[in-house]
C-alpha cells in the first residue's frame, strides 16, 4: 500500500509542477488530474431505472472536453439506477447480497460510459473491485494512474468490492489512492443547500464550506465516511450542477461554480 501512496504522490507532484511551468499550455487548469463522481440516477435522466442514451452521450461530451484540454480524469459511478443495496434489503433481500447486486449495477453503467467515450475517440480504461476480467481490468492504482498520465479516461466499478461502502465513499478512496487533486461529485442541483432546492424554493445554496460545517449541519452531500476521507487527506470537493454545459471543464479550472468544500480559508 505505501509503493501505491508513493507512486499516487511522485505522479501528483509531476503533474502540479507540469500544470504550473508558464511555458504548459494548460497551465490555466487549477487541477491537472480530477476524480469525477456520477451517480447512477443521473444515467436514467427523468425515468426511475435504466440508462438513457441522451444523458449518458452528454456526459462523455463533458469529459472529453476535458480531457483534451489536458485534464487527467478518473470516474466513479454509482448504480442506483440499477440496484441499491439498501433499499433492495428493506425488501427482505439479504443486505450484503444487496449491495453485491448494487456494485454489479455500477459496472454496467461503465461499461456504457465506456462505449459513448470511446465513439470519441478517447481512450478509456474500465477497472473493478470485484474481478471480471471479460469485461475490466483488476483495479490496481498504478496502472490507473499509467493509464491517466497516457491520458487515457479510467472508471471504477463495482465501488469498493465491499458491502456497505457507499460509491461516493468508493470515490474518495480511489481519489486518494490515484494522487486526485479533487473530486468532482455531479449533482443534479448547482452546488449545496441548507435544504432541498426541489421541495424549499428558499433554500440557501453556499458557495464554500469545511468540511466540519458539512457534517456538523448533516447536509446531504455525502455520507459521513467519505467526508471525513476528503477532510483527513485534505481532498476538495466540487459538488456542481453535472448537466450543465462545460461545467467539468470550469470545475477544473477552478470557475466559480457549484459548491466548494476544503479545508477553512482554502
Amino acid at each position: 500500500m505505501q509503493d501505491h501512496r508513493e507512486s499516487a504522490h511522485e505522479s501528483t507532484r509531476t503533474a502540479a509542477s507540469s500544470s504550473q511551468d508558464p511555458q504548459n499550455p494548460h497551465n490555466h487548469l487549477r487541477w491537472k488530474r480530477v476524480m469525477l463522481k456520477l451517480s447512477g440516477e443521473a444515467f436514467a435522466g427523468g425515468e426511475p431505472l435504466g440508462i438513457d442514451p441522451m444523458i449518458v452521450d452528454h456526459l462523455a461530451d463533458s469529459i472529453t472536453e476535458a480531457v483534451k484540454e489536458g485534464v487527467q480524469v478518473a470516474v466513479v459511478v454509482g448504480g442506483g439506477n440499477m440496484f441499491r443495496g439498501a433499499t433492495l434489503s428493506q425488501g427482505g433481500i439479504d443486505r450484503t447480497r444487496a449491495d453485491y447486486m448494487g456494485m454489479l449495477g455500477t459496472v454496467i453503467n461503465c461499461l456504457a460510459l465506456q462505449d459513448f467515450l470511446e465513439r470519441r475517440g478517447v481512450e478509456t480504461r474500465v477497472q473493478t473491485a470485484i474481478t471480471m476480467q471479460q469485461v475490466a481490468e483488476p483495479f490496481l492504482p498504478r496502472r490507473a494512474i499509467r493509464h491517466l498520465e497516457k491520458g487515457r479516461v479510467v472508471i471504477f466499478g463495482a465501488g469498493l468490492g465491499s458491502p456497505f461502502f457507499s460509491t461516493d465513499t468508493a470515490a474518495s478512496q480511489r481519489a486518494l489512492e490515484i494522487g486526485a487533486e479533487a473530486l468532482l461529485k455531479g449533482t443534479q442541483v448547482d452546488g449545496i443547500y441548507d435544504s432541498d432546492p426541489r421541495k424549499n424554493p428558499d433554500a440557501v445554496r453556499f458557495d464554500h464550506l469545511d468540511y466540519g460545517e458539512v457534517l456538523l449541519r448533516d447536509l446531504a452531500v455525502m455520507d459521513a465516511t467519505a467526508i471525513s476521507l476528503c477532510k483527513d487527506n485534505d481532498l476538495p470537493i466540487v459538488v456542481f450542477d453535472l448537466m450543465g454545459e462545460g461545467n467539468i471543464l470550469r470545475a477544473v479550472r477552478g470557475e466559480k461554480i457549484g459548491t466548494l468544500v476544503s479545508p477553512a480559508g482554502k
